[in-house]
């Protein structure tokens, strides 16, 4: 989305494609494929992001990726990236060591609706990758939980190696002001929990239509069957809230990788809630 804001001359400003600098103050490998990334912003500012917003993080000589902030904002002075290695941008992150410095963009996008959760029930359900930026929203729920009144989460996992934050999984379970589930696509010995989809938590689940907002994030087939039950418990269209993190590029609406007609996740979300999405034949639900 091209901006029609002018700027009078003389008051130039700072180009939205130029990054801050942070630095990698710790690393530490979550699974085969997943690295979480503590980072620190040049001079100690802190990023000000939202829950479910994103960063532009920039490899200086090889790229730049949009990522999902994994931390709350209640944390502190430094922020979380939970990065898979599949591309350009990513395998050089994993050659970075403590110490090294990055460009990071944002926060950048709409955020999860804290205002709209706020003294209502929240039901988190989350699919495979899906938790990372979800893991921001749950701090924040844990950091402030006397705002919100029951707090329930689901996670579904390919299998138990692909479980990410062991150590936060088995202290959201140990809480008695939380009700977290777990469940995976492949069992084995290892695994005494429940089997199959994210989907099959759900139904056994006593959800109060009246005052439940729903926040899911993970692959668009899970979306196609958990907002079918959701909708089938009586929970209305435009309080069904779910992160649609597609093709996005450069972040700030310029490029249109992100476009689905006319809208532009990037700046539109990328979260958004079923109401806006239903109408968004592209977006896969």
């Amino acid at each position: 989305m091209v901006s029609t804001h002018t700027t009078p001359l003389g008051a130039l400003k700072p180009s939205p494609f130029l990054p801050d600098m942070a630095e990698i103050v710790r690393k530490e490998r979550l699974n085969p494929t997943e690295t979480l990334y503590v980072l620190r912003l040049t001079g100690g500012a802190e990023l000000g992001h939202a829950p479910g917003q994103f960063v532009e993080v920039s490899v200086f000589g090889v790229g730049e990726a949009p990522l999902s902030i994994s931390s709350s904002p209640t944390r502190g002075d430094t922020f979380e990236l939970c990065i898979r290695r599949v591309g350009d941008v990513t395998t050089a992150m994993e050659r970075l060591g403590i110490g090294a410095k990055v460009g990071i963009r944002g926060p950048l996008g709409r955020g999860f609706p804290l205002e709209v959760m706020r003294d209502r029930d929240v039901l988190i359900i989350a699919g495979g990758l899906g938790i990372v930026p979800l893991r921001s929203l749950i701090g924040t729920l844990i950091d402030e939980r006397s705002d919100f009144a029951d707090v329930t989460i689901l996670y579904g996992c390919k299998s138990p190696a692909d479980m990410l934050f062991k150590d936060e999984v088995e202290a959201w379970g140990a809480r008695s002001d939380i009700d977290f589930r777990v469940t995976m696509d492949i069992a084995d010995p290892s695994w005494q929990g429940n089997v199959g989809p994210v989907t099959t938590l759900f139904r056994r689940l006593a959800v109060n239509p009246k005052t439940t907002v729903p926040v899911m994030v993970g692959p668009p087939v899970m979306f196609k069957h958990v907002v079918k039950q959701v909708l089938a418990v009586g929970i209305p269209e435009d309080r069904i809230i779910l992160s649609l993190e597609r093709r996005m590029k450069c972040g700030i609406g310029e490029c249109g990788h992100c476009q689905i007609n006319g809208v532009y996740v990037c700046e539109d979300g990328p979260v958004f809630t079923y109401a806006e999405l239903k109408r968004l034949e592209e977006a896969m639900l």
